[in-house]
């Protein structure tokens, strides 16, 4: 398994021609899972497509062509957009995954599937056990996702898993071209299983509920459901000795040049203005801005450690996804 360049929170919409059906079910489903119901399918459409996400990769191209072939041109990636995803509160409200039923008066659920194939959300029929084999066949031609059956014992259970499942699938797929392109460089953690599984368990056990790749020092931005940030530095046998280099070339204390030298530290210089790295003003507080490094052992040794990211590294403060569950918790009571 690999990573996505970044996952949050978003937004599962829930279509079915029972008001009082969608009421119970988006009243049973998790709380930390937030929804959007819609009973009438036209206006379903007409806010899926409005909502589609918006924004491609964060490339700069320069078309300065002295001394290149004619068709090729520089490409820089901007990876400072991707954790500045966590500043706009619109995030949460992005359809990943559609859950609809399958019986509906103006259009049936493959139907509706199929109106909305070009979207990136995914999608989950939700049929009565008659309806199976329509479910199997839309399954092959692609049109869904996942089908569950209503009638199923644990349908409400196999639901909230399917939907954390293809949340998830929705962050991978949209990550495919970045992540193949970071990870020819300082992101090759991204592709390997074992680094990808202790972010997992980070997230699992800390209570992070978004991640981004962070360019500098290069790691993952957590944060939590209440907008705090916390930074896990990922370091290389490599990275870590070009950060003794560093340290060496501007005259650092033996103390910390020694520490660096037996990978017994992991430093994150986080004072306002800097770039990470350490200045001679940090000489007598070196230990600030350092954490014992943990091993993951993987296709290569990474060093890894977690450090509170300081609110300057933001424009604004990220709205966070408690927030938008009790902005939301009125409209989802009075639907």
């Amino acid at each position: 398994m690999h990573l996505p360049v970044y996952a949050h929170p978003t937004l599962t919409v829930l279509v079915d021609d029972s008001d009082s059906f969608l009421r119970s079910l988006s009243f049973q489903l998790d709380p930390m899972l937030a929804n959007k119901t819609f009973h009438d399918t036209a206006e379903a459409l007409h806010w899926l497509c409005a909502s589609a996400p918006v924004g491609g990769l964060p490339l700069h191209i320069n078309f300065d062509m002295q001394n290149l072939p004619a068709d090729q041109c520089n490409v820089a990636l901007d990876l400072e957009r991707i954790y500045r995803i966590a500043e706009r509160r619109e995030r949460f409200a992005t359809p990943s995954v559609l859950v609809v039923d399958y019986s509906m008066p103006q259009m049936n659920g493959v139907e509706f599937c199929e109106a909305v194939a070009h979207l990136p959300c995914k999608k989950i029929l939700f049929t009565g056990a008659a309806d199976e084999k329509i479910a199997v066949s839309a399954f092959n031609r692609g049109l869904i996702d996942r089908y569950i059956k209503k009638n199923d014992d644990h349908a409400l259970d196999l639901l909230e898993m399917e939907i954390a499942a293809l949340q998830e699938r929705y962050f991978d797929s949209r990550s495919d071209t970045l992540r193949e392109m970071v990870a020819l460089h300082d992101y090759r953690f991204l592709t390997d299983p074992a680094l990808a599984e202790v972010v997992r368990e980070l997230k699992r056990t800390l209570g992070f509920v978004e991640h981004y790749i962070f360019p500098n020092p290069t790691g993952i931005l957590f944060l939590d459901q209440h907008g705090k940030a916390t930074l896990m530095m990922i370091e290389t046998e490599d990275s870590m000795q070009a950060q003794y280099e560093i340290a060496r070339d501007s005259d650092a204390p033996r103390s910390l040049l020694n520490a660096l030298l037996e990978k017994r530290v992991l430093t994150f210089f986080s004072d306002p203005f800097g770039d990470g790295m350490y200045t001679h003003s940090m000489a007598e507080n070196w230990h600030r801005y350092s954490a014992a490094p943990r091993i993951c052992q993987g296709s290569e040794t990474y060093y890894w450690a977690l450090f509170d990211l300081p609110g300057h590294y933001f424009d604004q403060r990220p709205h966070h996804y408690a927030q938008f569950l009790r902005e939301l918790q009125p409209q989802v009571i009075a639907a």
